[in-house]
């Protein structure tokens, strides 16, 4: 209060602001381990974060009744509500309904976004029944569909309860692509106001007929957001083609965002002597022309992507129809196997360097993208803010220095995969000018480079850009300045001067102002199996004070004895600030129980890779996924994986994505800090009962109370 000669007092608490502006400032706190800490302060904090929480994880066991336990607090504002991760994890029991139905929706009266695992129907039917104002839905399910089920049957139960639903995320719940079409059908008044599917299904092996995909677009006339496996194969009966697409323009014309991926796996060529693998003889189903029809129909489209196994061919003017729309600018793209993409030739920009309101761009198994095709791309898309790279074999270390150059400025996450002329090191070099601004780098650690194939490949290049006749009525509407070959020869020996000028003194950088990796705060590294991670720092990834997650995926064949030195995991100890790492050797197959003679199981295997995984004293999260045996299906944590992982001391969650033995497990209890453990089998098929795993119902809940009811420092 103010005193009598109008002086503020001295003395002014927090909790003196009013009521509305204290609710604002808890709704502005965002990280949820400091909202967690908020609420501990005093009864007051608590009842303000609860009041302004916007979304919520709950974990726990339901099978303890009452669940959740009472007394539980109520969170009057909170609209997001993950269920996914209850534990044991994927397992519920015919008795679940009764427990968890009636209450939660008590304590989360607001909800509209909601993440279920639904195993069956019945845990759906409970809380849909208690929550009819759902607006989002995402189910979540790696076991199998219950045998004998009614076609449509898992998703009815959202439909008939839920009418006012507007988004349906099935990107990692499996189901049949039949159930999908026949509950939209059965429901048309409810699947009328649905803006958004996502049918990625969990091991989408058959993608969604023609016939599927236009009963799906006539039931949801108003759909924005379409994302869905496809059978273009025209080996299928009723697969996908031109038609198909001009029906699903035509019937949801207010698509912002479309997504269509084929299903057939693609056979990559091994042969060492092949610089590209083009099915010439095998053209897609798709084409330009259709394509331009397609663009042409969707005047909102935003965000595109047409992932495909069979190439299309001249697909550079389709692209540009695209880009030089006068409807809203295309933002992100991804295309694959589509050739002619970008020629880049120096008179004019051609193909998806058109698109120069791009944000996002990804071209995967482009086998025509040449190293021109990139300096293109560079000069004609100068907002693009995330690049990715698979599967194109032209390209080399040359062209991704002049990428480099040319987005220095914007680009924060950038991607090369299976590039067979690029190797880590060449790229990490060409990316010098990006050193300052990269947020994620995502690379295969193939250490070496195959010189001779490169210098074929260029020297093809070079053929190429000398036959290529300038026409100058192939100018796009006047978007560019016809440029000469003595502009374009300045342009390519400014480039070599800037990047000699960058390594001439001492063999360090001294163009570019940026000497370590700042910003770089997320690393994705993909390693063949049996490879070693210490190069990784040899390179020029060693100075990233900001790096705090790194992705490592191993893929091939463990079968063979691994070698005696470790995989190098004590090198990442040089980061400082590296939190969080997913360690996923899920691709890596050997033998998980009786290895031949001469053999190793995969024990061993995790030994190498986990060695040193200790000396990481400020790692706090781990998502683990041990090595694979398919002949049983077997994805389990051995004993010395367990001891090691155990070498964690600061770890505070441990999510192990296949499973293990409770003996095992209790080694985690010895861990001081770590608060959070569970086993996800988020694969398929995951495994169907307690007899099938070696962490039973019972165990999980053995370990848990034991973890729960420990005292954590802090």
């Amino acid at each position: 209060m103010a005193l009598e000669n109008g002086q503020i007092p001295a003395q002014i608490h927090f909790h003196d602001l009013p009521e509305a502006l204290l609710l604002q400032i808890f709704a502005c706190i965002e990280p949820t381990r400091a909202r967690n800490s908020a609420s501990l302060v005093c009864r007051r904090w608590r009842d303000l974060e609860r009041r302004t929480r916007s979304s919520l994880s709950l974990r726990g066991n339901p099978f303890t009744t009452p669940y959740p336990p009472f007394p539980f607090p109520r969170f009057p504002s909170l609209s997001t509500l993950d269920l996914s991760n209850l534990s044991p994890w994927g397992r519920v029991p015919s008795n679940t309904p009764l427990l968890v139905g009636p209450t939660l929706p008590n304590s989360f009266p607001a909800v509209t976004d909601l993440t279920l695992y639904s195993r069956d129907p019945t845990v759906l039917i409970a809380l849909t029944h208690h929550w009819p104002k759902l607006k989002r839905v995402k189910l979540v399910r790696w076991h199998n569909r219950p045998s004998g089920a009614d076609i449509g049957s898992d998703l009815s139960p959202l439909f008939e309860n839920c009418n006012e639903i507007e988004e349906v995320d099935l990107s990692e719940f499996y189901c049949w692509t039949e159930d999908v079409t026949e509950a939209v059908r059965s429901h048309a008044l409810v699947a009328r106001n649905i803006t958004g599917l996502d049918l990625m299904l969990a091991n989408a092996t058959d993608g969604f007929r023609a016939s599927d995909l236009i009963s799906i677009s006539e039931a949801c006339p108003n759909l924005r957001r379409l994302i869905a496996p496809c059978a273009f194969n025209p080996r299928y009966i009723d697969f996908v083609n031109d038609a198909t697409l001009l029906r699903i323009a035509t019937n949801c014309p207010h698509l912002s965002t479309l997504h269509l991926v084929d299903t057939t796996p693609i056979t990559l060529n091994n042969n060492p002597g092949a610089a590209n693998n083009i099915q010439e003889n095998n053209p897609s189903t798709i084409t330009p022309t259709s394509l331009e029809t397609l663009f042409s129909s969707l005047p909102l489209l935003t965000d595109f992507s047409l992932d495909l196994s069979h190439p299309i061919f001249e697909a550079g003017p389709a692209i540009e129809s695209l880009g030089q729309r006068r409807a809203s600018l295309i933002k992100n793209l991804k295309l694959g196997n589509f050739q002619g993409v970008c020629k880049g030739k120096w008179l004019h920009l051609d193909g998806v360097a058109v698109c120069g309101g791009l944000e996002s761009l990804c071209l995967k198994n482009c086998g025509d993208v040449s190293d021109g095709s990139l300096a293109a791309i560079a000069r004609g898309c100068t907002r693009l803010l995330k690049f990715e790279l698979i599967g194109c074999d032209l390209v080399t270390e040359l062209g991704i220095q002049k990428l480099a150059m040319g987005l220095r400025r914007t680009l924060k996450e950038f991607c090369v995969s299976r590039c067979r002329l690029v190797s880590a090191s060449a790229l990490v070099k060409a990316l010098k000018p990006l050193r300052g601004r990269l947020e994620r780098l995502q690379l295969d650690c193939t250490w070496t480079q195959p010189e001779e194939k490169k210098l074929n490949v260029l020297e093809q290049q070079s053929d190429v850009a000398e036959l290529d006749v300038l026409d100058e009525n192939n100018d796009v509407n006047g978007l560019c300045e016809p440029q000469s070959k003595k502009s374009r020869h300045r342009y390519e020996e400014d480039v070599e001067l800037n990047f000699g000028d960058a390594t001439a003194v001492n063999g360090e950088c001294s163009q570019w102002p940026y000497q370590s990796w700042d910003n770089l705060r997320e690393l994705s590294l993909w390693l063949p199996a049996g490879e070693f991670l210490s190069p990784l720092l040899e390179i020029g990834l060693d100075d990233c004070p900001t790096l705090s997650s790194i992705i490592i995926k191993v893929e091939g064949n463990c079968r063979a004895k691994p070698d005696p030195h470790t995989f190098g995991m004590d090198f990442l100890s040089i980061f400082p600030n590296l939190s969080k790492m997913k360690l996923d050797l899920g691709e890596a197959i050997g033998y998980a129980f009786t290895a031949p003679c001469g053999q190793m199981d995969l024990s061993l295997w995790e030994r190498f890779y986990l060695h040193g995984i200790g000396e990481l004293r400020a790692l706090q999260e781990l998502d683990y996924w041990p090595p694979q045996d398919r002949e049983v299906n077997q994805r389990t944590l051995s004993l010395p994986a367990a001891g090691l992982i155990q070498g964690c001391y600061n770890l505070r969650k441990l999510f192990i994505h296949g499973t293990a033995h409770e003996h095992f497990m209790r080694f985690f209890l010895q861990m001081m800090h770590l608060r959070d453990v569970q086993l996800r089998e988020d694969y398929y098929p995951a495994p169907e009962d307690d007899m099938s795993t070696e962490m039973r119902d019972e165990s999980c809940r053995r370990f848990e109370l034991a973890l729960n009811g420990r005292v954590i420092p802090d």
